[in-house]
């Protein structure tokens, strides 16, 4: 009866080392989790807007709220060939984002950020990204914030998690305009399926 105890404990020590890194049993996994959410947390209070997950953005979507959804990846890697429906595309770049100029936008100035945004400052206006770690839409929601926009939303899980959940996509789109007069989901139109 006593051999059996030693055996037992041997295959069991063989099946949980076998486990997946995933499991989070002896790797680095939580690590990697706690640094994201220590990360997300961070730039969320530094830049005082609110996130919201996917099945949230998915309900106000089916309940046709009035919002603005901004797409904040590059338009012909990312956004031309999938994007939330209903989105709009302004490319943010992925390192944090203090100071706005040509060598953190190119040639999209905060001019052409305000039209894309509309007036209506109190106007609900959703951010984001590809995943978690993708800083864009931190900036993003960042600048809006800065620019005196009341409610703004950070969509941390990005086009990954919409699609993880099984939601709808569209391809295409043009590009935002930068210096020319606003779309009509930038003036503040309502939409049917998020802007």
């Amino acid at each position: 009866m006593k051999p059996v105890l030693p055996l037992v404990a041997g295959m069991m020590l063989a099946a949980l080392s076998s486990l997946p890194a995933q499991a989070g049993l002896f790797s680095s996994s939580e690590v990697d989790a706690e640094k994201q959410a220590v990360q997300l947390a961070r730039e969320t209070v530094n830049g005082e807007y609110q996130l919201l997950t996917v099945q949230e953005l998915k309900q106000w979507m089916d309940e046709k709220k009035p919002l603005l959804i901004v797409d904040t990846m590059p338009f012909a890697d990312s956004y031309k060939k999938q994007h939330i429906p209903g989105a709009v595309n302004m490319a943010f770049p992925m390192s944090d984002m203090n100071v706005w100029d040509k060598a953190t936008m190119g040639a999209t100035t905060q001019a052409d950020f305000l039209r894309l945004l509309g007036t209506d400052k109190a106007r609900t206006l959703v951010f984001y990204c590809g995943f978690v770690k993708c800083a864009r839409s931190h900036n993003a929601a960042l600048w809006a914030k800065k620019l005196g926009y009341q409610h703004v939303y950070r969509l941390p899980g990005g086009i990954t998690a919409w699609k993880e959940a099984g939601y709808p996509l569209e391809k295409g789109g043009t590009a935002a305009p930068t210096g020319t007069a606003q779309s009509d989901a930038a003036k503040g139109a309502t939409c049917t399926q998020g802007c």
